[in-house]
Order: structure tokens, then C-alpha cells, then sequence
């Protein structure tokens, strides 16, 4: 490995632990609430505060961490030395168009005058769609005719 990379690893570790640390200080959120409000799970939170990742975190799950613990993900970037204004590491493309509902809840769930109720909602919800088995197409082309 690297010193690059290594210094990487500890800089992103370090990260981790203070908002783990914070968020059990000023929130009394055990790991497992973590997890479960951030949408990452515990053994990829405890793979990142112990550096014990073969190729670098998937910027989704670090922008999820980040914004479930009210964190700005740019913090998160920077210490994994990927450039603020991309969205991960090494991309050439820009992301496509996000739907505008999409945004909408997005907006929600960082919004400090949303209830941790509603927002657990909306994220229980994105997790069931997220999950849920695809419907065959010809089975959504017989919703459409009904209707």
C-alpha cells in the first residue's frame, strides 16, 4: 500500500470516529442508530474507522453517512483527498438528472424543521422501493392499459 493511500485510510478513519464519537456525545446514538439513520451498515462504518478497505468507499454511502449524521460529505471528500466538486473518486461523467421528487425528499431529510419521525419515514420508505422485487414489464404494461 501506498503512503498516499495509507494516509488516506487514516484521515477517512479519523473522520469517521469523530462523527461516531459526536453523534454518541450530543445525540446518545448507539452504532446500531447510526447505521440505521444513515443507511450504511455497522460493518461498513466499522470497516472505515478501522482503514480496513481494499479500494475506496462508494461515494453514495459516504455522502449518506455524512448527511444522516447532518454532516457536510465536502468534509468527508476531503479527507479521502477526492476533488469536493466530483461526486467520488475518479469520475468523468456528470450525474444525470435527479427527479425532482427525489430531490424533494432529499431536501427533507436534511432539513433541521423535519421530524426524526417523518424522516425515518421517508427512509423506511426509499428502503422499501429500493429493495422491492422489479415488477416484469408486462405486468406494468397491464396497470397502464386499466387505468
Amino acid at each position: 500500500m501506498t503512503e498516499t493511500a495509507n494516509a488516506r485510510k487514516i484521515a477517512f478513519a479519523t473522520f469517521v470516529r469523530r462523527a461516531l464519537d459526536e453523534a454518541r456525545a450530543t445525540r446518545a446514538w448507539s452504532g446500531t442508530e447510526v447505521s440505521r439513520r444513515t443507511g450504511v451498515s455497522r460493518q461498513t462504518i466499522n470497516r472505515w474507522v478501522r482503514g480496513d478497505w481494499a479500494s475506496d468507499p462508494e461515494a453514495e454511502r459516504v455522502v449518506a453517512f455524512c448527511e444522516g449524521l447532518g454532516l457536510n460529505p465536502a468534509a468527508a471528500f476531503a479527507a479521502l483527498g477526492w476533488d469536493r466538486a466530483a461526486t467520488g473518486p475518479r469520475t468523468g461523467q456528470a450525474a444525470p438528472p435527479m427527479d425532482p421528487d427525489v430531490e424533494a425528499l432529499l431536501r427533507r431529510l436534511v432539513d433541521p424543521q423535519v421530524s426524526d419521525a417523518e424522516k425515518f419515514h421517508i427512509r423506511e420508505t426509499i428502503r422499501y422501493l429500493a429493495y422491492r422485487p422489479t415488477l416484469p414489464v408486462d405486468v406494468r404494461k397491464r396497470g397502464n392499459q386499466a387505468g
